[in-house]
């Protein structure tokens, strides 16, 4: 039977839609952050550093604080100021002249972070039937993969570091286009008012699980392994993009970097392609096995960017990096729709909030742990050794995947489909 991409509510298609229109501006600035504060505002290697180390730290620190509000006081009442506080600060940027002025946005922008994701997350969970929010998160990647994409081409071909105003406009347009989901929030007056209670498919509780805050979301088993998935996954994954992709391409293929960002287009091509795709053929198939798949696909692609660094000249090295990352996004197409319905799967209503923002943090906390692995060896030149660890950490990753099959039910699982009826609109 097929099933369509879109979610069934319209509540649901207009937060997909202000969370595309928030990527559009993210993609404005995110791969020119540095850039800025080093090039245009004139701040030392080490203390840009800093600062984009505080920011990930303070949304590290403050993300549980934002799951527990989210779960108290209602999901609207968390993101909306969120997007306030960090469209406000994002657009600060344009006006930072100092390292101290610097480091007061970032900690802005972190406290606005600190609940969006998770508080996305659970908006769209409680839109959606169990069946189809695998889809819809799917859907949600493509979207922020997309929105991205577009604006780092947009932004990439008016920046110039010797005309500071450029990049000035381009953290004014993303600081506003965190209003976009804001106002799209505040048209739907019925959506996220409150917690939803506790409905038939959240019922009947796991032994052990009661709504008593992060303890019971710890005491979670499945959840347990599945956050140990992510981190492994994230680890050996998403954080070695971000530093070791690009040392490794650049130090040990010998590529340029306009070819390592031309094979990061090329993932996000991939993403975008493939995505609307993968998410019918993985309606009914085994989440935990998709997972695994994940590990597995991460594996081979860091194969192929370590076979590049041992292929000599020519065109073999190109073909490394570009199989690299978009083998890369492949995986990443099967990641993006099922982690987060297994989290949700296993989440109970009064405890969605915190399961949502543990998820979310796994990926800050592979943000700081990635780069200071990956970043010695390959000064040391230890780059064949970074590739067995990454390919090595993946396949654990695989194994942690494979060991979560047991622990959770046919409907958690993805095997059936759970026949609960779709939400209603919490209101006062």
């Amino acid at each position: 039977m097929s099933h369509p991409v879109l979610p069934r509510r319209p509540e649901a298609r207009w937060i997909l839609v202000g969370a595309a229109l928030s990527a559009l501006g993210r993609g404005l600035t995110l791969p020119f952050l540095f850039i800025y504060l080093t090039e245009v505002r004139g701040l030392s290697g080490t203390l840009a550093g800093l600062a984009i180390g505080l920011y990930g730290v303070g949304s590290l620190v403050l993300s549980p604080v934002g799951g527990s509000l989210i779960d108290r006081i209602g999901v609207r009442r968390v993101l909306l100021p969120c997007l306030a506080i960090e469209g406000v600060g994002t657009a600060g940027l344009a006006f930072v002249g100092s390292l101290w002025t610097v480091l007061l946005v970032m900690t802005v922008i972190a406290i606005g972070s600190s609940a969006i994701w998770a508080g996305q997350s659970v908006l769209l969970a409680s839109l959606t039937a169990p069946g189809e929010r695998q889809r819809v998160f799917g859907l949600q990647f493509t979207l922020l993969n997309l929105g991205m994409g577009l604006g780092g081409l947009m932004s990439g071909a008016v920046i110039d570091v010797h005309r500071p105003v450029t990049f000035q406009a381009i953290y004014l347009l993303d600081g506003l286009s965190f209003f976009a989901p804001l106002v799209i929030l505040l048209m739907l007056r019925g959506v996220g008012r409150t917690t939803p209670g506790p409905s038939a498919a959240s019922a009947a509780p796991r032994a052990g699980r009661s709504p008593v805050g992060y303890l019971a979301v710890l005491r979670d088993r499945p959840f347990r392994r599945l956050i140990l998935f992510g981190l492994v996954l994230a680890t050996c994954g998403y954080a070695q993009i971000q530093v070791g992709f690009t040392a490794y391409a650049v130090q040990f293929t010998h590529v340029t970097p306009r070819i390592v960002a031309w094979a990061l287009a090329g993932n996000t091509v991939v993403i975008v392609v493939s995505q609307l795709l993968m998410v019918r053929l993985l309606e009914h198939r085994s989440r935990s096995a998709v997972l695994a798949a994940v590990g597995g696909l991460f594996a081979v692609a860091w194969l192929a960017l370590g076979a590049g660094g041992h292929a000599g000249g020519g065109v073999l090295p190109v073909l490394g990096v570009v199989t690299c990352a978009a083998v890369f996004g492949f995986g990443e197409t099967l990641l993006s729709p099922v982690m987060p319905a297994v989290t949700n799967a296993l989440a109970s209503d009064a405890l969605r909030g915190r399961y949502n923002s543990v998820s979310s943090m796994v990926f800050g906390m592979s943000g700081v742990i990635g780069p200071v692995t990956a970043g010695p060896l390959l000064e040391l030149d230890r780059g064949t050794v970074w590739v067995v660890l990454v390919v090595a950490g993946s396949l654990v990753a695989s194994l942690l995947a494979l060991s979560l099959r047991p622990l959770l039910t046919a409907a958690e699982d993805g095997r059936a489909v759970q026949q609960a009826p779709r939400p209603e609109l919490a209101r006062r």
